[in-house]
């Protein structure tokens, strides 16, 4: 359902579409639900956000570390009002992989065998580590539609190519994919698109400084239109470790300071004010709980381009 001051805009907008326009980018576009939050330790709450177009139950699961556990926990805070069979089989309509480390992909090959039939989007070398060394017969099965025989056909693998939007089968989104550098790993960002509304999720990255990558500032030119049209409703980017971790010891991750020092220079595009209130979803904190409520102090002090900070919670619906 809309909420009233949408349908008010929609109402509206068959008769004063520029005022309208002026003010829609405020409306909710996408649903979000963290099935898990988390980099590291915890099995029961790894990467994974469901998300759909406002007002539907027909969404895409980004990443999927976590999958049934964190259905189970926002069917606890009524999030789901539906059987968690329910969920996974008829409301993911597929998946898109960031990579392929075990904290991502656990859950969609755990569930596997309780699944339905989607798709998997991915970057090809993403794609090929699903094909070699998980969806095989010595790992586990090959529920996928290529691989070692016998293939199941259970999952679709689309190969998402690069600077171009495909449409998410089943949900009215579309899909966008860019390189993102993690340590030896390529890993990647999603854009996704419902009408003129977009988010984008990061996977796991590392700084272009300490990367020697030009991945971030490519995808930052990319974005920086968006974000000036208010057309980017938010941005999903991990922080691991706080600032106390030696760049030698991130491994392709991100810390407060060089989350920030990465929105400077997104901000150099865009213009700082342009930033000002820019939704930033913070995943893939690791645990200790110490260090989570450190890298969460040492974001909000660090925040001189007032964004705003949201730290999900697994199984707590928001809207972007």
């Amino acid at each position: 359902m809309f909420a009233p001051n949408r349908k008010l805009l929609i109402f509206l907008a068959a008769f004063v579409p520029g005022l309208v326009l002026a003010q829609f980018h405020n409306v909710p576009a996408f649903r979000v639900v963290p099935l898990g939050v988390r980099g590291g330790l915890d099995e029961s709450n790894l990467s994974a956000y469901l998300v759909a177009k406002s007002g539907t139950s027909q969404y895409i699961c980004l990443d999927a570390g976590t999958l049934h556990a964190g259905i189970e926990r926002a069917r606890a805070l009524g999030t789901f009002r539906v059987t968690g069979t329910q969920v996974l089989k008829q409301y993911i309509k597929g998946y898109c992989i960031s990579h392929a480390h075990l904290d991502h992909v656990a859950g969609l090959i755990i569930n596997s065998p309780e699944d339905t039939a989607k798709a998997v989007y991915a970057l090809g070398s993403t794609i090929e580590t699903l094909k070699t060394h998980y969806f095989t017969w010595e790992s586990w099965a090959n529920f996928a539609d290529e691989g070692e025989a016998p293939v199941l056909k259970k999952y679709h693998y689309v190969t998402l190519p690069p600077d171009s939007a495909v449409p998410i089968n089943g949900t009215p989104m579309n899909l966008r994919a860019f390189a993102l550098s993690h340590g030896n790993l390529t890993s990647t960002a999603f854009l996704v698109g419902s009408g003129n509304s977009y988010l984008l999720y990061l996977g796991d990255t590392g700084s272009d400084s300490l990367e020697k990558s030009q991945r971030l500032h490519q995808l930052w030119l990319a974005m920086a239109p968006l974000i000036r049209n208010k057309q980017l409703k938010g941005i999903f980017i991990e922080a691991s470790f706080p600032d106390s971790q030696p760049d030698r010891s991130l491994f392709g991750h991100l810390t407060p300071r060089w989350l920030m020092r990465e929105m400077e220079d997104l901000a150099a595009l865009t213009g700082r004010k342009a930033l000002h209130g820019l939704a930033i979803i913070i995943t893939h904190e690791k645990p200790p709980v110490e260090n989570i409520q450190t890298i969460n102090r040492q974001l909000r002090a660090e925040n001189t381009l007032q964004l705003q900070l949201i730290f999900p919670r697994q199984g707590k619906t928001f809207e972007l």
